[in-house]
């Protein structure tokens, strides 16, 4: 399984959402979100998505990553997300090593937490789709790899 390094903008537990430039990896702002991230996000280094941003992932792990901490991981999953109507994807990752899949139980919290994140925006919607194995996750982030 090919390797991706990943920087942590979002610790598990909080409830601060920090917006870095994703090509320099500067702090831009940080403000606050409905729910604590269940597990530690940010986006995946040498990719540029559709919107322009980066490849966004969940590290799914207990270990503790720090914000602007770079680890490197392995795509096990990717999670279809809904937001205003446009259709936006999150890789499911693992540290390099570990192996939980995204079992229902993952994919419950991740529902829930997506759901209600952004409950203080009035008018935001935002919902996941379908989640899809390590295969489409590799295919994803292949697709845009700079």
């Amino acid at each position: 399984m090919p390797r991706m390094k990943v920087f942590i903008q979002n610790e598990a537990g909080s409830f601060v959402k920090h917006s870095h430039d994703e090509k320099t990896l500067e702090l831009k702002r940080e403000e606050w979100v409905s729910r604590a991230y269940p597990f530690p996000y940010g986006f995946i280094l040498g990719t540029t998505a559709e919107d322009g941003d980066n490849v966004d992932r969940f590290v799914l792990t207990r270990e503790i990553l720090r914000t602007e901490q770079i680890v490197e991981c392995e795509a096990i999953g990717l999670m279809e997300q809904i937001e205003d109507g446009e259709i936006d994807h999150n890789v499911l990752v693992v540290l390099h090593g570990e192996d939980p899949q995204p079992n229902t139980q993952v994919q419950q919290t991740l529902t829930e937490f997506v759901r209600h994140v952004f409950d203080h925006i009035p008018g935001k919607s935002i919902q996941t789709g379908e989640f899809g194995n390590s295969d489409a996750a590799v295919a994803h982030v292949a697709e845009y790899r700079d």
